[in-house]
């Protein structure tokens, strides 16, 4: 119980000053989230639901939209709250993660977007989700010395 509320209490509390680093992947981060976002809900819809696992119980449009909005709050967030990052850092962490089956999804079901009309596009872009990872926890900046 201790850790859990040292970690809250790391998370909720203003960052200290950012590395170059750092601040280069907040800033990169939130103008590629924000993008992102607003592809999920203009011109991108179709190929972002094929990213949403068949077996999700939700209509794939609406966590296409969801997403999107989703997307966008990190990508404000990143650009306009710095002293918050650590908490949006972890939080979009978080979320690269929980979208991650959607990724596992369109590899095991073969359903082609965004030019991934291949198994082996398909394969060698699930590798690009840890790298997120990492960048969302980079620009929140950890690991905290």
């Amino acid at each position: 119980m201790v850790r859990i509320t040292k970690a809250l209490q790391s998370l909720t509390a203003p960052s200290p000053k950012p590395t170059a680093t750092e601040t280069a992947a907040r800033l990169a981060l939130g103008a590629f989230m924000s993008t992102a976002g607003i592809s999920h809900l203009t011109f991108a819809r179709e190929d972002f639901q094929a990213q949403v696992p068949d077996w999700f119980p939700m209509d794939k449009d609406t966590v296409v939209l969801a997403s999107g909005v989703v997307e966008i709050a990190f990508g404000a967030a990143l650009l306009a709250l710095p002293r918050q990052r650590a908490a949006v850092g972890a939080g979009l962490a978080a979320f690269y993660a929980a979208i991650f089956p959607g990724n596992i999804s369109q590899y095991a079901e073969r359903h082609d977007a965004f030019n991934l009309d291949t198994d082996a596009k398909r394969l060698a872009r699930l590798f690009g989700q840890p790298a997120l990872i990492a960048a969302a926890l980079r620009a929140g900046g950890f690991p905290r010395k």
